[in-house]
């Protein structure tokens, strides 16, 4: 294999994951009506803890469960990341959803400075300052809408910086080790949450056609095919570049917005989404100058 093939195939890895993660992102959007958002969420972990649970003891992986404590915060803030996202994905734009969650690195910034006392550079600090007054100006059409679930897609983004924290101390822990805890983690979370609600008379649940029995299907296929191609990406590439592509599917979001809902984002929309993963990107790609590693993203 030559050097070529080497940085290409990272990429192309990468793009498929994201093409999955964006369609697994618009089956869910077109679930909203058909299906509680907390029962897709609950069938996503549930798909991914089994089938990371059989590739892990496959291959022989030693799984982890009390300890490390920094394991315990990476899946309680990667569960909290991921049910917010399927709330904000039955109830906004899917190209919305995707830019606000995808912004993670501007609150890594933040965090970084304000927990771990690390001052951020001119430049870091205008790249949250770009990000900021970009998220305004994407959720400015949306005052007069469903303002809550923006919020919403905004607390998943500041609880994967939380998670990527924690994840940067778990280097001694094998990647499957860490998916399997987390998405076990994810299902218990979200099984007891739908258990509590459908005693508390919130929620409804009657019993699915075959179409929503095969959509739902469709997100817990595609998010596993995303991650079988991110894990393959970030194994074999750079993992800043490959985070950085990663944000293409934002654009894939926006695309299935346009083709199947017909939605399109405002001129202001456009120029918060350049605002948001212009420094994103940078800020992204930076780590792996810094650091030499990069921000593997939580889906």
């Amino acid at each position: 294999m030559t050097d070529s093939d080497r940085a290409v195939r990272p990429a192309l890895w990468m793009l498929q994951g994201a093409l999955a993660f964006a369609a697994m992102g618009a089956i869910t959007s077109s679930l909203r009506t058909r299906c509680d958002w907390l029962v897709i969420a609950l069938v996503r972990v549930v798909f991914m803890f089994t089938t990371t649970l059989v590739l892990a003891r496959a291959s022989g992986v030693r799984l982890v469960f009390i300890r490390p404590r920094t394991l315990w915060l990476r899946s309680l803030a990667g569960s909290f990341s991921l049910v917010c996202n399927f709330f904000a994905m039955t109830r906004l734009p899917l190209g919305d959803v995707l830019t606000l969650t995808n912004s993670y690195p501007l609150w890594i910034v933040l965090m970084s400075a304000l927990v771990l006392r690390q001052i951020p550079t001119t430049a870091e600090s205008l790249g949250v300052v770009s990000g900021l007054i970009g998220v305004v100006l994407i959720q400015r059409p949306q005052l007069a809408g469903d303002q809550f679930a923006s919020l919403v897609a905004l607390a998943a983004s500041v609880a994967s910086a939380l998670a990527m924290l924690g994840l940067h101390r778990l280097k001694g822990v094998d990647p499957r080790a860490i998916v399997a805890h987390f998405s076990g983690v994810a299902s218990l979370i979200a099984g007891t949450w739908l258990a509590v609600r459908w005693d508390h008379g919130t929620i409804h649940l009657s019993r699915p056609d075959s179409m929503t029995l095969l959509m739902l299907l469709g997100v817990g296929v595609s998010g596993t095919i995303g991650q079988f191609f991110l894990t393959k990406a970030y194994a074999a590439g750079a993992p800043a570049r490959v985070s950085v592509i990663s944000l293409i599917q934002v654009p894939f979001g926006m695309l299935f917005d346009l083709v199947i809902w017909g939605r399109s984002m405002t001129p202001l929309g456009y120029l918060g989404f350049c605002l948001v993963l212009a420094p994103t990107a940078w800020l992204t790609g930076r780590a792996d100058e810094s650091r030499g590693e990069g921000i593997a993203p939580i889906e």
